[in-house]
């Protein structure tokens, strides 16, 4: 018996040009199902400002399509952009889903932030919590979750039909891969992450969650193919064995600065895209813990 080739899902990229992220809306290409990727709340950190342009061009997107959204997916906590799901899943619809080991991302991060009891770190926030192996149904089509772990705890890949969303584990391969300094992350686990996305068919399409552009490139580009990751990824391609990767990430991470939105994109995702309760006075606030980070 010949297996039926995997559904190519219709994918439609939105890069943020401010944070360098790639948010992506996953479409069923036999009806109107869809699922929303690593999406974008703007944040202007020197205000404290947010707006919503990104999110609006993705609702403008949708709509304009024609397309239902039943997901709204997280690929981790990102520490360089808050996310807008809640607000897409108010225009829109859609659950929140995001990998089970959100739970220890935010008991780290209560911690940091001295969030105190009344911050519940058991994912509560999220409509669904995924584990290793689930299923994600996207109308007609069957998606399946990767727990990828490396760059945070929680780190999850979508696979989707022939097409694999691996958040910031892996970059286009003239970039390399995702630092592992943030608490809770390793090198190694990403290394032996990276291998197991490298063990989907060449063919599999990979989307990254970030670009930047490498020297010598001179567009922005997040979709590659497994097979030019295994061939040809600066840091991990080739014949890279894990000692010498570990080694040169963590000499890399250790020259790195921190996201510029970091203390506020934590305390915001890690509530699936919520802002802190409201103080005495109606105000909304975020903590900007010294010396913890």
């Amino acid at each position: 018996m010949t297996r039926s080739a995997p559904l190519s899902p219709l994918v439609t990229a939105f890069f943020d040009e401010a944070t360098n992220t790639v948010s992506y809306v996953v479409a069923d290409p036999t009806g109107s199902a869809c699922a929303i990727i690593d999406s974008v709340l703007d944040f202007d950190y020197a205000s404290g400002a947010t707006d919503t342009r990104s999110a609006d061009e993705v609702i403008a997107f949708v709509k304009a399509e024609g397309l239902v959204v039943e997901w709204l997916l997280e690929t981790h906590v990102h520490a360089d952009h808050l996310s807008a799901a809640p607000y897409l899943q108010e225009h829109l619809g859609g659950k929140i889903g995001i990998g089970a080991q959100i739970t220890a991302v935010q008991d780290t991060f209560g911690k940091v932030f001295n969030e105190g009891t009344a911050f519940q770190r058991d994912g509560s926030q999220f409509d669904a919590l995924f584990e290793e192996g689930d299923a994600v149904m996207i109308g007609q089509m069957r998606g399946s979750v990767m727990h990828t772990p490396g760059h945070t705890p929680a780190c999850l890949t979508y696979v989707i039909g022939d097409a694999a969303f691996v958040g910031d584990t892996l970059f286009m391969p003239d970039f390399g891969t995702a630092r592992c300094d943030f608490p809770g992350g390793s090198s190694e686990m990403l290394f032996d992450s990276i291998q197991r996305i490298l063990a989907l068919p060449d063919a599999t399409r990979v989307f990254v969650g970030h670009d930047y552009k490498a020297p010598g490139r001179d567009a922005f580009a997040w979709e590659t193919t497994v097979g030019e990751q295994r061939a040809g990824n600066v840091h991990i391609g080739g014949d890279a064995s894990q000692a010498r990767f570990v080694q040169m990430r963590d000499a890399r991470d250790a020259t790195l600065a921190k996201p510029k939105l970091i203390i506020p994109s934590l305390q915001v995702n890690m509530r699936a895209g919520q802002m802190p309760e409201p103080e005495e006075d109606g105000g909304v606030y975020l903590k900007v813990p010294l010396n913890k980070l």
